[in-house]
């Protein structure tokens, strides 16, 4: 007789992974991180994953007996589970169609709801586009360096829109590599030129030394993309987590001479920020980072030091002169609770005349668009009309934001 001991346990992980993709099972740090990844399979994935528990529901199924049948019934149900998850690609795609919308993207309904290009894996992405590596802007060495990506193409007139990418990792870890690059190469192949950075790390360096860098290299970028083909006039920002963060605080944080000591001269205004799964109020906290924040990266308490933690706080920092934003967020979002981007967008629609559309996507886990999955490619093509609707004028002062000034939660 065979055993269904291998069966029960694709059964069991896959139930697991698939219940925690509905509704994250933790969601504190930094236990949230593995449930995180569980659940991110299930729902990145759901027709690999299917596939897998098929098969195992068939060894169960034939290996008998009780066991057998309990093997059986935990994989059929995980099946059941991926089903839905499934649809949630397209239910995205969607979504992200009316937060353009709101953010006064108006498009041909045949622009809409087309089929966006396939994105390209990261490192064949990387290999095609990126055109210079671990150029200097600062001298903190490796932490201090950024790369530029193109087309081999591209006119080198000084035209070319500029993103700007920041890495996540907690503050305290990640690279320039392996983050975005679908969306690098996306933009890539259409005209864009796009830098990606690194930046000092916690806890070796303390709070605002990752933002300062940041608005380091926007003062490189309006110095030197010129020669790059890029447009030092237009320069957009992106990042996801802790680059979500850095990037929306640095949109919303411009010419401030805080985070510009020694350049406080150079224009660090930005054209429009995508912030993805981003911290945004470090003053609220339901994911348990404030020990991170505190014993880390910042290295004071919010009763000590409240100045500082507001003020690293996109939310509490909109105003007139905030940029064009779009915000994506998952909707069970184990790592980055999706009220952090729920708050920001409401911050957002209250406090600033530019127009603001918020995504939140149906049972997206943190990082979800680090590989080239049928999401990744509808919020990619989204990111793209959108920076490129801001590039070419085509959004409005104030659009979308009537009667907006609540956040609609996922379908």
């Amino acid at each position: 007789m065979r055993s269904a001991t291998v069966p029960i346990l694709v059964g069991a992980l896959g139930a697991s992974g698939v219940a925690g993709a509905y509704r994250p099972l933790v969601s504190r740090w930094p236990f949230s991180i593995g449930s995180a990844l569980t659940s991110s399979f299930a729902s990145e994935s759901p027709l690999l994953l299917a596939g897998v528990h098929t098969v195992a529901a068939a060894a169960a199924w034939r290996a008998g007996g009780p066991a057998g049948v309990a093997g059986t019934v935990l994989n059929i149900g995980g099946l059941a589970g991926l089903a839905g998850l499934a649809g949630d690609a397209r239910r995205s795609a969607v979504v992200l169609a009316e937060a353009l919308r709101d953010a006064g993207v108006e498009e041909p309904d045949a622009v809409r709801t087309r089929r966006p290009a396939g994105v390209l894996h990261g490192s064949v992405a990387r290999r095609r586009y990126r055109r210079v590596a671990d150029v200097s802007y600062s001298e903190h060495g490796p932490f201090g360096t950024l790369d530029v990506w193109h087309r081999a193409d591209l006119p080198q007139d000084g035209h070319a829109p500029v993103l700007l990418q920041i890495h996540g990792g907690a503050w305290q870890m990640g690279d320039k590599l392996g983050q975005a690059e679908p969306l690098l190469g996306y933009l890539a192949e259409r005209g864009w030129v796009c830098v990606t950075v690194n930046y000092r790390l916690a806890p070796a360096q303390r709070w605002p030394a990752m933002i300062v860098d940041v608005k380091r290299a926007i003062a490189w970028i309006r110095e030197h993309i010129s020669g790059h083909g890029g447009d030092p006039g237009f320069v957009a920002v992106t990042g996801g987590s802790a680059g979500g963060h850095l990037a929306a605080l640095a949109a919303v944080s411009a010419n401030d001479p805080d985070y510009q000591p020694g350049f406080t001269e150079v224009d660090t205004s930005l054209a429009a920020a995508v912030p993805l799964y981003g911290v945004h109020d470090f003053t609220h906290d339901r994911q348990g980072l404030w020990p991170l924040l505190e014993g880390k990266v910042i290295g004071t308490t919010f009763d000590t030091d409240e100045r500082t933690w507001r003020q690293a706080s996109p939310a509490l920092r909109v105003g007139s002169d905030t940029p064009p934003f779009l915000v994506v967020h998952g909707s069970t979002d184990a790592i980055v609770g999706v009220e952090q981007s729920r708050r920001f967008v409401t911050a957002l629609r209250a406090g600033s005349p530019s127009p603001v559309g918020y995504a939140e996507l149906p049972h997206a886990q943190h990082g979800f668009d680090t590989f080239a999955t049928a999401r990744t490619a509808h919020t990619v093509d989204a990111v793209y009309r959108f920076l490129t609707s801001v590039h070419q004028g085509r959004v409005t002062a104030g659009a979308g934001q009537t009667g907006r000034n609540t956040v609609r939660a996922a379908r």
